[in-house]
């Protein structure tokens, strides 16, 4: 399985974010955005935190692809 971000870019669009004003919202690190950004792993905190200032559910920025 592997995990898959692409919700999470729809919804910035959605609201007009860009990549950096959530990093500047959320105050998570630039290695977290990036590893966001290769659909690689980050810790939940990272994942609340954008919930948090996006107003949104985990599974509203986060898929979980079975391969």
């Amino acid at each position: 399985m592997s995990i898959c971000y692409n919700k999470l870019w729809k919804l910035l669009i959605d609201k007009n974010m860009k990549k950096k004003d959530l990093r500047l919202a959320t105050g998570i690190t630039t290695t977290a955005l990036a590893k966001l950004g290769r659909n690689e792993n980050v810790s939940t905190e990272v994942l609340v935190k954008i919930c948090k200032v996006l107003d949104c559910d985990i599974a509203d920025i986060v898929e979980v692809i079975k391969e």
